[in-house]
């Protein structure tokens, strides 16, 4: 049985504004994993977590895909903060740069896979 997560009910429309306004990267990213190349593993896109959203989610994993972009620069420590308080919930982060996912995709995959397959286990 899944934990739900907690998180504000606020961020729901959020959300779905995010989503409805994805950054080029982000919809690279998406592109890959909506159609489960990951191991059909399932991922959701700018899940929100407490009182944050996340750019891709996957519950089995227990998940969290992040691309940093210009807008990151700026909150490198509330991002921190962030991370910190997502992960005491047992959730774990991978971190990509904007510039990586637009143009390294198949790196940034082939990282996404490699930590699927040492970590696969844990989702059982």
């Amino acid at each position: 049985m899944r934990k739900i997560l907690p998180y504000l009910p606020d961020l729901k429309e959020k959300a779905r504004e995010l989503r409805q306004n994805s950054t080029l990267s982000e919809v690279l990213l998406w592109n890959h994993l909506k159609q489960k190349e990951m191991y059909e593993f399932r991922f959701h896109r700018q899940k929100p977590i407490l009182e944050y959203i996340v750019d891709f989610y996957s519950p089995e994993l227990r998940l969290a895909i992040e691309i940093d972009g210009a807008s990151h620069n700026e909150s490198l420590v509330r991002d921190q903060t962030r991370q910190i308080e997502i992960e005491k919930l047992g959730i774990h982060f991978l971190r990509f740069q904007d510039i990586d996912v637009k143009q390294r995709i198949d790196e940034v995959l082939t990282t996404i896979q490699e930590w699927i397959e040492h970590h696969e286990q844990d989702a059982s």
